[in-house]
Parts: structure tokens; sequence; C-alpha cells
């Protein structure tokens, strides 16, 4: 057995006070000699997409035992993004991806474990939970756990995603209280995350990409046989891991990630894949640019799958045809499958191992859905660090949107001005002063871009924010998370009413058609425009997030790399 950094000297204090308190726990002092797991259950009662977490706790707890290891569960924030986003307009969601990094390091940091399996289920969780892997780098495997039964795939009826869709037709009248009320009434019918391949989705095969979740556990349903043995397989893992001193700075290297950044574009992966992956970049550090990865391999990568809402497929059919590890096969040498995973073997050997596809679902390299990229980072005068679009699973798409401005400083002023009939065909409504410091913590934009949808404008009214985007938005032209932010004296703050302006999807680019000498007379907006009147949490991630080139890492957290090479 190698030497554990939780096993402390005999006779000293710290030995003696945590020998007394793991005591009346009921551990023995065998115990104490072996491995010292954390279970890291970001779990809550207020979403289903945790609602299955704590019964998972006991299994794996029960698995880490049996390879040899001790179990101690350790709880941090849970956030759920349509439950979190009812307060301060959607603004502590993202900022809650950090919260749950600290809670980690203070917990399992704190109490120097020995490593680390992690329950990763919505949104946020996935990218904390590798982020907080990468910053400690203590042997650590990543655990899935699952997307939602759903009406949609049960009985044609709806999912989530539709509800979410019809609230915006609700918020303008279009469609009755009474026929939302019906949709959402049977949505969901289990535990777990959004079944479209939003963020969550996303987010899980991105972990599998890196090589931090054991091969073939993703996408995978929730409570189903799949998952059960994948969350006993980790409680064996982790404790080899550890055994073996595999720490998670020797799987996230950049190969790792650039491996990752090819799936997310292969599979249509959510727009916020983008910061989370820089982010968990800057906490394994790693000097590497993924908004410049992600531009580069646009190009080279094709579209394999078309899975809602980028496509007609479902999250379920994209599991039976094989998931994460099929798409990862069928990309052959577009992946650096040298790299080492969980697993203590190489992509190569795990791929090696993977069932038939289903070539209707995922479609082989030379066959694919689209040749152009569903995921596109966005450049010029408007975004000169960067923005992103999502577009439909197609070769047939718009080349571009020009528009004249309609300037809002939140998604209710835009709701309301959509529901007085004050947008029109041609608008481009810029959504500004809501990111990062703004916000602070980024507004969310998506009920905006569906309400624009239910008012049949999605196709005729384009949209440009510094605001952030639900993963499941794949409606009209909308450029997100524009970089440098209006609140920091970006390029969006300098745009008045009626301005045009150009989005090229070809070029992909987003630029105000205004001459340099107006635009250098005027004076920028306010910055505190968007801004709400906030004291606690959101006010102290204002003073030290960085920008969203770090991935929206808090200042301290990481070495970023890639601000510096910006600057």
């Amino acid at each position: 057995m190698k030497e554990l950094r939780s096993n402390f000297s005999e006779g000293t204090s710290r030995w003696a006070v945590r020998r007394a308190q793991w005591l009346a726990l009921g551990l023995t002092d065998e115990d104490m000699r072996k491995p010292k797991i954390a279970v890291v259950n970001s779990s809550s009662d207020l979403a289903s997409c945790f609602s299955h977490l704590d019964a998972i706790v006991p299994v794996l707890k029960e698995a880490v035992r049996a390879a040899g290891g001790v179990p101690f569960e350790i709880r941090t924030a849970a956030p759920a993004d349509f439950i979190t986003s009812a307060g301060a307009g959607g603004r502590y969601i993202l900022p809650s991806r950090d919260l749950i990094v600290n809670d980690i390091e203070i917990a399992v940091e704190g109490a120097q474990l020995d490593g680390m399996v992690c329950l990763a289920s919505c949104d946020k969780t996935a990218p904390a939970h590798v982020m907080a892997a990468a910053r400690l780098d203590i042997p650590t495997v990543v655990v899935p756990c699952g997307y939602q039964r759903n009406a949609l795939s049960e009985d044609g009826g709806d999912d989530i995603e539709e509800v979410f869709r019809y609230a915006g037709h609700t918020a303008l009248g279009r469609t009755s209280v009474e026929d939302l009320t019906e949709r959402s009434q049977t949505a969901i019918r289990g535990p777990g995350v959004c079944v479209g391949l939003g963020t969550a989705n996303s987010m899980h095969i991105a972990c599998e990409a890196l090589g931090m979740t054991l091969p073939g556990t993703t996408p995978v349903r929730a409570d189903s046989p799949r998952m059960w043995q994948a969350v006993r397989d980790a409680g064996k893992a982790v404790v080899e891991l550890v055994e073996n001193d595999v720490r998670p700075r020797s799987v996230l290297t950049e190969a790792a990630v650039e491996n990752a950044v090819t799936v997310m574009l292969a599979i249509g992966g959510s727009v916020n894949s983008v910061k989370h992956l820089q982010a968990i970049a800057v906490e394994a550090g790693l000097d590497l640019d993924v908004w410049e990865l992600y531009e580069r391999k646009a190009s080279d990568v094709p579209l394999l799958c078309a899975v809602r809402p980028n496509g007609p497929f479902l999250t379920e059919q994209l599991e039976d045809a094989g998931g994460a590890r099929a798409v990862m096969g069928e990309l052959g040498g577009l992946l650096d499958t040298s790299s080492t995973t969980v697993t203590r073997r190489s992509v190569a050997a795990n791929l090696a191992e993977r069932p038939a596809t289903d070539h209707t679902v995922i479609r082989p390299l030379d066959d694919p859905f689209a040749r152009l990229p569903s995921l596109l980072v966005m450049r010029g005068s408007l975004a000169p660090e960067g923005a992103i679009v999502k577009l439909p699973a197609s070769d047939d798409r718009p080349a571009g949107f020009t528009g004249v401005a309609r300037i809002f400083h939140s998604r209710e002023e835009g709701i309301a001005a959509l529901a007085a009939g004050r947008i029109e065909p041609g608008d481009v409504i810029v959504l500004r002063g809501i990111g990062l410091k703004g916000g602070p913590g980024m507004g969310m934009a998506s009920a905006l871009v569906f309400a624009l949808d239910g008012a049949g404008l999605g196709a005729q009214v384009a949209v440009v924010t510094d605001g952030q985007l639900s993963g499941l938005v794949n409606k009209g032209i909308v450029v997100g998370e524009v970089s440098p932010e209006a609140a920091v004296g970006g390029p969006l703050a300098y745009v008045e009413e009626g301005d045009r302006v150009v989005i090229d999807l070809v070029a992909r680019t987003v630029d105000l058609d205004v001459d340099r000498h107006t635009l250098e007379s005027r004076v920028p907006m306010d910055p505190t425009a968007g801004s709400i009147d906030t004291a606690g949490y959101l006010s102290q991630y204002r003073g030290c997030v960085d920008s969203l080139r770090c991935g929206a890492v808090l200042t301290g957290s990481g070495s970023c790399q890639v601000a510096e090479v910006a600057e």
C-alpha cells in the first residue's frame, strides 16, 4: 500500500482528534489506515435532477468498502437551472459552479482525503466536479447519474424542452395557461437531468471524452442497470487509482481537452461546453485557449449526431446507438487515442472494447449529418474576444442576418416590448449589461429567445447578448456570451438604437456597421444598466470572476494563461 496523505503520525494532535471523531462514527483503527474516499453528493430536494442521488450513495459506499477504501459522503451546493434560475434573473446559475468547486476544496482538501467519486447530475455539477479534481489533483472518478424519463420518448408527449418552449408562447398569449399546464403535467416522469442534448448531457459526455468517467457510461438513463453498474465500478476504480497514484492532471492533458472539444463539435454539444472546458483547462494548469480550439477544429469535425434540440433523434436513441464511446470510435484519427483515462488505460484501449454502432443515429465520419459545425465561435467588432452561436444539425442554414439594433438591459424588458408589438422582423435585439460582472453572474437570455419563437419571429429577429443561454436553446440566430461584456466597456456598450448589426455565419463574424469616427464620439452605456442590486454572493462574485476567455473562473483559482496571452 502506498503512503496515504490521510494517515497522520500516531501520537500527534491531528491523529488523536481525528481518531476520536472517527471512532465515534463507528470506524476502527484498521479503517483509519485505508484509502479515504470522498463521495461528493451534490444533492437537493429542490429538483428531480438530483432526487435519486441520495439512494446512490449507500451503493457507492459499499463498492468503495469492498475495494478496500473508507467512504465519506460530503455535500455541496446543488443548483438546477430550471429552479435556481428563478432568483436574480438566472444570475445564480453560473456562479454556483465555482461555489461547488470551493465546497469540494474545503471539505476534501481540508480533511486531506485521498480520492473522490463525484456524482454528477445537473448542468453545473459535472464541470464543477472536474474543475475540483483538476485543482486538488487527487485520484477522482466522475459518475454521470443519468437523464430523466419523459413523456416525449414514452408516449409522444412533451419533454422539458417543449415545456420551456411553450412557456414562451404562453407569455405572449399565443397559447393558454391551461395548455401549458397540461404540457407540464407529465413531461418529467423520473429523476435525472433534462433529457435533451443540453448542457447536462453534453458535459456528461465531455467527462467521458476527457477520460474522467468510466468508458461507456454516457449518456445514461437515470436509475437504469447501466447507471448502477457504473456506480459500482466507480467505487472499485477510485480505490485502484489511489493505490496506483493516478491523478487527474495526468488525465486532464491538452490532448484530453482537445478530444473533448472534438466530441462536442461532433455531437453539437451545448454552447456552455466552451466556457466549462476552458475553466477545466485553467484549473488543470494548462496553457490552452479552448475558444481557439473550437474555432480551429470546427471546419474539420463533421456533425455525426442530430439529437434534440439539434435534430430529430432522442438522447435515448443516442445511448442505445452506442453513446459517447461510439461517437469517439467513429472519430478515429481526429482524436488523440494515446491519452490516459481513469481506467488506467488509454483511450484506444477503451475504444477497442466498444459495441457495434447504430449508424442511423451516429453517422460515420464519411457520411455525417452535416459538415458545417453546429457550434460556432464568432469574432468581429462586437465580439473581439469571442461569442457563441448554436445552429441545427444541417448544412442548409442561413448565411447570416443583418438588421437594426433594439437595445434592452433585461429579458423582462425585451419580453414586454415583444408583447407590446415593438419588436419587428429585421430587428436585432441587443440584450446587454447582463454579463459576468454586469449581471453580476450572467443573466439568462433564454426566456426572451423562446418568447421570440412563440411570437413567430424566431427566424425574423436575431439576438446578440453578453448573457448566457440554456443548453437547450437552438432557435433562430442567437449570438450569446459576447466578450468582452458591455459592463466592462466592451463594444456592446457603444451600440445605439437603430445601429446596423451584421451577423455573418459563413465568416463567423458579428459586427457593428458604424464608422470609427462616430463610435469614438459616443459615450458608453452606464455599466450598471443591466445590473441587479445585490450585496451577497453575487456581489462577491463580481469582484473576483475572471473573463469568459478564462472560462469565468474565480481569480486565484488557477493560472489563466489565456488571459495573459490575450493581453
